[in-house]
């Protein structure tokens, strides 16, 4: 073991972060993709989407992707920093099309949801892009590295 719990740290870490950041993306994919959790289903999502955000279906189908999907490949550590990767891609177009206008804070005076919260799980997606899944993910078993 290393010095001051380093071994420990670097083994738990990752699956720190993993879980919530793939609960969390499940759900909202979940949202999206079943209409579960008091989402629109896949149909109203696509007219959404293009309709007030101004994305075209296909982006619209990747980013379902990369949330129901990538959710579960964070969360169960399989392809962990491609699955990361698509968060972040998720994030950074909520940052720019959605989040940026109503400043920093995630509730601020009423004018909707500023990029705080989006930061944070764009920072928890990129340290996984980094890092990888850790020492318990699927990666580690399929890839042996």
């Amino acid at each position: 073991m290393a010095r001051g719990g380093y071994a420990l740290a670097d083994a738990v870490a990752p699956l720190l972060i993993r879980i919530p950041l793939g609960l969390i993306f499940m759900a909202h994919g979940s949202q999206k993709l079943f209409g579960l959790f008091g989402g629109s289903d896949l149909t109203a999502t696509f007219r959404s989407f293009e309709e007030k955000l101004g994305i075209p279906p296909i982006f619209t189908l990747l980013a379902i992707v990369a949330e129901f999907g990538g959710g579960f490949g964070v969360l169960s550590g399989f392809l962990t920093r491609l699955s990361a990767t698509g968060i972040a891609s998720v994030m950074m177009v909520a940052i720019y099309k959605l989040h940026w206008v109503n400043g920093f804070f995630i509730a601020t005076s009423g004018k909707g949801q500023g990029i705080e919260f989006a930061l944070a799980l764009l920072g928890m997606a990129l340290y996984l892009v980094v890092a990888g899944g850790g020492r318990w993910c699927v990666d580690r078993l399929i890839f042996r590295s």
